[in-house]
């Protein structure tokens, strides 16, 4: 089969970044004047799960804030089932991330132990964990992003952190389960303005990031006004993130996927694939098939995701172990997205397969898109059929001339 010439083209997206994310974080905190916290109280600050850039050195800024009213500071897992839903991998996720006892200087309290502290107007119970309600005050700290399961007001961040995040494995299991029902925006808003009402929460740290996953933007919130900001940095950040560069793409083929990449794997908010429970949300971008080629070790075999694409490899099957797919997918209700597509020996004739479904159009004047994952996307390859397109292209950069496919002599990509 004759394949189509690739262009390798960079994009170009809005670089705005904060260049001393501790400083940031000073500022912030003090400008909000937190004279509430006294000397020799306990304040918790939540950990999550996320690769957020630059979150130890956020994280440690929030505890060196807090440690400055002669205070004492401790970290608690907020992560609803990750880290194998147990009190130590909880623990190895952040400390994965950098977050240690050791480089923060203040305590790591991890347990899945939770209390119910109220039930939302649905009969949804909302639970905590123990060690942050044994605090005097919380501070909540997540970026905010777009979500790979649903759309609202608010998606993922400090809402979610403080309803999903902070109900641990429990509640993460109780809200998944109430979201067929009731939708996820409204468990969310529902219990997380319980435990803003019902629990110490000083305020939140609202973290944005740019296209090229760097912190943009540091934006410390009282308790009271943590929903309107979070709704109106949701905006901002949806208009920063990183995207592909055409919307009409008859085969994307992804080099990798993993839970360190995207919570389900492979971004349906970059690919516009999600297929879910409850339901398909609307995206401008329309990929007739999807291959992805590899899954990337820090994923450990959680393939969760490999669901929304049509075509694989026997390499990437090979590396998938199903417990812990099957339990990610389970406790988010998302069976769907544990389903293993056709795979194929090598690259080559998953490709083959790919083009050849398009009914009349010859492979080669095929519109093929080819990224690294769907979190780095400033360099990219694209096919000859964007050539036209791509002269009117400001925010695209065309690196060298147009060359095949490569492949290596297994028949894999390079």
């Amino acid at each position: 089969m004759k394949f189509p010439r690739m262009y390798r083209i960079r994009q170009k997206f809005d670089d705005t970044r904060i260049e001393d994310v501790a400083q940031a974080v000073e500022d912030e905190l003090r400008d909000l004047s937190l004279t509430s916290i006294k000397p020799g109280q306990r304040v918790a600050i939540t950990g999550g799960s996320r690769g957020i850039a630059n979150i130890a050195a956020i994280i440690k800024a929030v505890v060196d804030h807090v440690r400055s009213f002669e205070a004492q500071p401790f970290i608690f897992p907020a992560m609803g089932s990750h880290g194998s839903a147990t009190a130590a991998g909880q623990v190895t996720m952040l400390a994965q991330q950098g977050i240690t006892e050791s480089y923060l200087n203040a305590p790591v309290l991890s347990s899945m132990a939770v209390t119910e502290i109220a039930r939302t107007e649905d009969d949804v119970p909302v639970f905590v964990d123990q060690h942050a309600l044994a605090a005097d005050h919380i501070v909540v700290v997540n970026r905010i992003k777009s979500h790979t399961k649903f759309k609202g007001p608010v998606e993922s961040g400090l809402m979610k952190m403080m309803a999903i995040g902070m109900g641990k494995l429990t509640g993460a299991e109780f809200y998944h389960k109430a979201a067929i029902q009731h939708t996820f925006p409204k468990i969310i808003m529902d219990a997380a303005r319980i435990v803003i009402q019902r629990t110490p929460v000083l305020c939140g740290l609202g973290i944005l990031e740019n296209a090229y996953g760097q912190t943009a933007l540091i934006s410390a919130v009282e308790s009271h006004a943590i929903e309107d900001k979070e709704k109106e940095l949701l905006r901002r950040s949806k208009k920063m993130m990183a995207r592909l560069p055409f919307n009409d793409i008859d085969l994307l083929i992804v080099d990798e996927m993993g839970k360190d990449i995207s919570g389900v794997g492979i971004d349906p908010n970059v690919t516009g694939r999600n297929r879910d429970l409850l339901g398909v949300f609307d995206h401008p971008v329309q990929v007739k098939r999807l291959f992805v080629r590899d899954l990337t070790v820090k994923s450990k075999g959680n393939a969760i995701g490999i669901g929304l694409a049509d075509l694989t490899t026997r390499r990437l099957v090979d590396k998938i172990d199903c417990e812990a797919t099957y339990k990610n997918c389970i406790t988010g209700i998302s069976l769907e997205k544990a389903g293993v597509p056709m795979h194929f020996e090598t690259d080559r004739r998953a490709i083959e397969v790919g083009l050849g479904s398009m009914g009349l159009i010859p492979p080669e004047e095929s519109k093929i898109v080819r990224i690294r994952n769907t979190n780095r996307l400033e360099l990219v390859q694209v096919s000859e059929s964007y050539a036209d397109e791509l002269q009117h292209r400001s925010d695209l950069e065309i690196l060298g001339e147009s060359r095949p496919l490569e492949f290596a002599g297994d028949d894999n990509l390079l």
